[in-house]
């Protein structure tokens, strides 16, 4: 489905993501580990558009996306939900997961549909749809987020490190659910640092050291790999 090639990017001259190659395949989830600083988000936005890659080529269902906008990127399918949420506090819930869908708002009936698929996936979120979503806690703020980028209809969802800052509880909540979207077909490419998490729900994954890819194989390849284990795992 994504294929990445030789991608580097660079923030104000300072190279940050080195020739890094990367295969996500339809309809499976890939994980990227790696620490602060190792390259998982700006890779993010190099991908979605946000941020132009220096050299590379980002490749989706077949057609070349490097030199894409980012709304024409999210119309072939490829969503991304950043680090950090990004919501429109102010507002409410609905209105912030309305704002995912604009890319279709020429389909009223589908963006419907999309909206009570929302819904399904995360009950909290329509008993509070009309609260602003700044009053909510950090783990609902997260799933308006996600529920934000399933409005744009993708067949790949990105996802950079939606655990962050959230309780072991509601870090499972949330994984659970990204299991659940990734059954209906959905591919997920997924950043975290909780990687024994990650790991026991992706079909692959990729380590990222310093812009650059060290590690990659099966989720049970990596689970196994003694560096992996060290660095990641606490064994």
């Amino acid at each position: 489905m994504i294929t990445i090639t030789g991608l580097s990017a660079s923030y104000d001259a300072v190279d940050v993501l080195h020739a890094v190659d990367i295969t996500a395949n339809d309809g499976e989830l890939t994980v990227i580990l790696g620490a602060n600083g190792s390259g998982k988000s700006t890779l993010f936005k190099a991908m979605s558009g946000v941020l132009r890659p220096t050299a590379g080529q980002v490749e989706f269902n077949g057609e070349d996306i490097t030199r894409s906008s980012p709304a024409g990127i999210v119309k072939k399918g490829l969503a991304h939900c950043p680090e950090g949420r990004h919501l429109f506090p102010q507002m409410s819930v609905e209105k912030n997961l309305m704002l995912g869908a604009y890319v279709r708002r020429g389909d009223k009936k589908r963006v419907k549909a999309l909206l009570e698929r929302s819904y399904e996936l995360f009950p909290i979120l329509h008993e509070k749809r009309k609260q602003a979503a700044g009053s909510l806690s950090g783990g609902q703020q997260q799933m308006v987020a996600i529920g934000r980028s399933l409005m744009s209809d993708p067949t790949m969802l990105i996802l950079d490190e939606p655990s962050m800052g959230l309780a072991p509880l509601i870090t499972q909540q949330v994984f659970d659910t990204i299991v659940e979207i990734n059954k209906e077909g959905i591919g997920v490419l997924l950043a975290e640092q909780n990687a024994n998490s990650a790991l026991q729900i992706a079909t692959s994954g990729y380590v990222l050291a310093e812009g650059r890819v060290v590690l990659s194989g099966t989720a049970k390849e990596l689970q196994n790999d003694p560096r992996v284990q060290r660095a990641y795992l606490g064994v």
